[in-house]
């Protein structure tokens, strides 16, 4: 997923890290950030709680920054939560007076088969949506100078 934003390549990388911008973006699901880091940048090495109420049920998701190049990219891994595996990978590239940020998002669900039939015919929609909204967010924010 690509996202194109009229921004300069420090500004996206920061706002794509940004703790309160996050929940900003995904407060139609209460997400908040309870535990390690829950405010400002998230940086290498740093972890976070969240927790967000998907499909009517309150959820708890711990992601720890594994890897960062500043401002190239950075990846974030689930250490503690719902899905069998989860890891995004965040990446950001000048292209004049703008940035293409992208993502790559990983996950599987547990319970094995039947995991992976979630996954495919309902989860990954879902998740896109999630991706979807939270990058508009993060466009509109980095383009008005946040």
């Amino acid at each position: 997923m690509q996202t194109h934003i009229n921004a300069p390549l420090e500004v996206c990388f920061d706002a794509s890290r940004n703790i309160d911008l996050h929940v900003n973006s995904m407060e139609h699901s209460r997400e908040k950030a309870v535990g390690g880091v829950t405010s400002g940048l998230i940086n290498l090495n740093d972890w976070v709680t969240w927790e967000a109420n998907h499909f009517g049920l309150k959820m708890k998701m711990t992601v720890k920054i594994t890897e960062m190049k500043f401002p190239d990219y950075f990846v974030d891994e689930m250490i503690k939560g719902p899905f069998k595996l989860m890891r995004h990978s965040h990446f950001f590239k000048s292209d004049g007076d703008r940035t293409i940020m992208s993502d790559e998002f990983i996950f599987k669900s547990p319970f094995g088969l039947l995991g992976k039939l979630v996954d495919e015919l309902f989860l990954k929609m879902y998740m896109e949506r999630l991706l979807t909204k939270r990058n508009i967010f993060l466009k509109t924010m980095a383009e008005n100078s946040l």
